[in-house]
């Protein structure tokens, strides 16, 4: 990086560059704004490169359902927008019931979405089989959505990146902030220890690391971090074509196109913020693999190939914070979305349209509400504050 850019001045810096903040950097290039995004890694391979990609409604809270079916849209019409095909795929989607305790979870979780907007209905299980004929034959109940799917997670880096450097975004990877100093009305990004960044605004977009993020200007915001294992299987005949899960929610399966099976539900390794993914839990990936070859049976021809772990972040409510930070003119925050992935395009669109000075389409979830009180007085960004991310 030439001494130009290190000390360039930009209208909005954003920290993170997973699939929420590299929407927002984007959209806010387009819309004339200087921008640099920023991240101790590469584009896209932190939470937002080795999640599982699945596209749900299923698995999606209610109320988000609005936002989780326009990001869905966007994922597919990624070559549209994005200027790359990163292999979402639309595929219809089973959550299945094999106890009558599950099957009044569906009924009761099919109702609250279907409120919402999502086409979401119960069927019985010879119309479940039809659908899709490797099911295992117990099941009692299934419900049935035609729009689900998932994207290919690894490709979406490759492709944001072309597109953010092509809109004029200065794209800053493996560039770690140090600090965050206040500067007039605006900030300055520190980065190994001098001044990299000047930017009139601020977005924060750290995923599980906003709690850390969100301390460097003295916010107390805690966020619960998921260690989520995933399981790759060797490629096989085609054995399903819907995205498959269970009720409980400790279940999503899908197989790509070139015939391996991706295996997923939230089985917990080990692992936190500061050490990121550490090791998986052995009897977690029992469970989890005997109850994929429980749903469907033929997967027991196959063998695992890889295991990975990958990071996920909720609130205190479950709910997203996005929107302007009280107390600190011009500092944004994104992230926290449950069942995130299915929507962040359109969540980025949302703040970036805030940012612009226009009207977002929908509604943006204030942050307001989760901090905590400031034992020590009111946020100083004045000085440095050391940081981990």
């Amino acid at each position: 990086m030439s001494e130009a850019q290190q000390s360039s001045t930009v209208d909005v810096a954003v920290i993170g560059a997973g699939a929420m903040g590299a929407t927002v950097a984007l959209h806010l290039a387009r819309g004339g704004m200087t921008a640099a995004l920023i991240d101790r890694g590469d584009v896209c391979r932190e939470a937002s490169g080795v999640n599982a990609g699945t596209l749900t409604l299923h698995m999606t809270r209610a109320a988000l359902i609005p936002y989780a079916m326009r990001g869905r849209q966007l994922w597919i019409d990624a070559p549209e927008w994005l200027g790359s095909d990163v292999g979402a795929r639309s595929a219809p989607g089973l959550s299945l019931a094999f106890t009558p305790a599950e099957h009044d979870m569906l009924e009761k979780r099919a109702a609250a979405r279907s409120a919402m907007g999502a086409p979401i209905r119960l069927v019985t299980p010879a119309e479940a089989r039809q659908i899709e004929p490797g099911l295992n034959a117990g099941v009692i109940a299934a419900a049935y959505c035609e729009l689900d799917g998932h994207v290919t997670a690894y490709l979406t880096g490759r492709a944001y990146r072309q597109a953010l450097l092509a809109a004029g975004v200065t794209v800053m990877e493996h560039s770690p902030v140090d600090a965050i100093h206040r500067h007039g009305a605006g900030f300055d990004i520190l980065v190994g220890g001098r001044r990299q960044i000047r930017a009139k605004r601020l977005v924060l977009a750290g995923g599980v690391w906003l709690e850390t993020m969100l301390a460097w200007i003295g916010l107390r915001v805690p966020v619960k971090c998921l260690v989520n294992q995933l399981i790759v299987t060797e490629r096989m005949r085609p054995v399903m074509r819907s995205v498959v899960g269970i009720a409980n929610g400790l279940l999503s399966l899908k197989q790509f196109e070139n015939g391996s099976v991706l295996i997923g539900g939230g089985w917990q390794g080990i692992g936190d913020p500061q050490r990121g993914g550490v090791e998986a839990n052995p009897d977690n990936l029992v469970g989890n693999v005997r109850l994929a070859r429980h749903a469907i049976p033929a997967l027991a021809e196959t063998r695992i190939l890889r295991i990975w772990l990958g990071l996920e972040s909720e609130t205190a409510d479950a709910m997203p914070m996005i929107g302007a930070l009280p107390g600190i003119d011009d500092a944004y925050v994104i992230g926290c979305v449950h069942s995130g992935y299915t929507s962040a395009p359109y969540m980025g669109l949302l703040l970036a349209e805030r940012i612009l000075g226009r009207e977002p389409e929908m509604p943006l979830f204030d942050p307001a509400r989760l901090i905590l009180p400031d034992p020590v007085g009111q946020p100083d960004i004045t000085n440095p504050l050391e940081k981990t991310a």
